[in-house]
C-alpha cells in the first residue's frame, strides 16, 4: 500500500510539473501573443481597472490637496516675508540712489567753486520739532574744522550759519529763523537791505529796510551783499514773491522764498574758508 501511494504521488507531482512548464511556456514575457484565456481576462477586467485607476487618482489628488491645505499658512507666511524683504531692498536701493544724486550735486558745486572757497560736506542729523525752520544739528564739529559763524549753503542757495559747535556736532541757524540776519541786496538794482526770518513758520524770509523809492517787484532775485563779512558776497538767497510798504512809510518790505529747500535739508556744505569775498558765485539758473 505505501508503494502504491508513493507511485500515485509521483505521478501527481509529474503532472503538476508538466502543467507548470506548459503554463510558463504560454505565459512568459517574451512570447509573441497572449493566450485566448489571458486575452479574455484582460479585456474583461480593463473597464474595472480604468474605474479603479480613476478612483485611486481622485483619492490621491484629494489627499494631496488636504496635505497642501495644511501647508498653505506656512507657505503664505514665507511668501509674505520674501515680499517684505524684496520691498525693503527696493526701498534701500532707491534711498541710496537719491543720496548719491544729492552728494553728486554737492561735490560738483564744491569742485566748481573751489577757487572761491573751501567747503565741507555735513549731514543733518537733528531738528527741533518746535522750531522746524530755526535750528538744525549737523554731524560735523570742531574736530572737523567747523567754527562758529561759518556760512552754510547748498547748490541751490544760502541756508544759514553755524551758531554753536561741539567736538562732533554743530548747530545751524537757518535764514528762516527770526533771530537770523543776513546782509542782502537786490541782484538787479544792487539796492541793499537786511534779510531776516519770520515768526509765522511759513519757511519764508523777508527783506526789510529797502528804500521806498526802490524798484522792487515780484520775481527779483535776492543775493548776499557781503556786508558784515559773515557771508560771501553774491550767494543766491531767494526770489521776491510779495512786496509791501512798512508802517513807517519810509521803507518797503519784500517776502522772499528761499532757493534752498529748507523743508527737506539732508546734506549741506559748510564754507570753511573764503579765498576771495568779492568773486560772486552764480545765482539759480546761471
Amino acid at each position: 500500500m505505501p508503494r502504491f501511494v508513493s507511485y500515485k504521488n509521483f505521478v501527481l507531482l509529474a503532472i503538476l510539473v508538466g502543467i507548470t512548464l506548459l503554463v510558463m511556456r504560454f505565459t512568459h514575457v517574451g512570447r509573441p501573443q497572449l493566450t485566448p484565456m489571458e486575452t479574455a481576462i484582460k479585456d474583461g477586467l480593463a473597464p474595472v481597472q480604468g474605474v479603479l485607476m480613476r478612483i485611486g487618482g481622485t483619492f490621491r489628488n484629494g489627499v494631496e490637496s488636504i496635505t497642501s491645505l495644511g501647508r498653505l499658512p506656512e507657505e503664505n507666511k514665507a511668501l509674505k516675508e520674501q515680499v517684505s524683504l524684496l520691498k525693503g531692498q527696493l526701498y534701500l536701493q532707491e534711498e541710496l540712489k537719491q543720496e548719491n544724486q544729492r552728494l553728486k550735486q554737492l561735490l560738483q558745486y564744491r569742485d566748481q567753486y573751489k577757487q572761491n572757497f573751501s567747503t565741507r560736506v555735513a549731514a543733518v542729523i537733528g531738528r527741533d520739532p518746535g522750531n522746524w525752520f530755526g535750528i538744525v544739528t549737523l554731524n560735523k564739529g570742531s574736530k572737523d574744522g567747523i567754527v562758529k559763524n561759518m556760512p552754510v549753503v547748498t547748490p541751490a542757495g544760502l541756508v544759514g550759519k553755524i551758531v554753536a559747535v561741539s567736538s562732533n556736532t554743530s548747530q545751524l541757524m537757518l535764514i528762516t529763523d527770526p533771530r537770523s540776519g543776513v546782509g542782502a541786496m537786490v541782484q538787479e538794482s544792487r539796492v541793499p537791505g537786511v534779510l531776516e526770518g519770520t515768526t509765522s513758520g511759513s519757511g519764508e524770509t523777508r527783506l526789510i529796510h529797502v528804500p521806498k523809492d526802490t524798484q522792487l517787484v515780484d520775481g527779483q532775485i535776492i543775493i548776499t551783499s557781503g556786508i558784515g563779512r559773515t557771508f560771501p558776497k553774491g550767494v543766491p538767497i531767494g526770489r521776491v514773491v510779495h512786496v509791501s510798504d512798512e508802517p513807517t512809510g519810509l521803507f518797503k518790505t519784500a517776502t522772499v522764498a528761499p532757493f534752498a529747500d529748507l523743508h527737506r535739508l539732508e546734506e549741506v556744505l559748510v564754507i570753511t574758508t573764503v579765498y576771495n569775498p568779492d568773486i560772486l558765485p552764480p545765482t539759480e539758473g546761471d
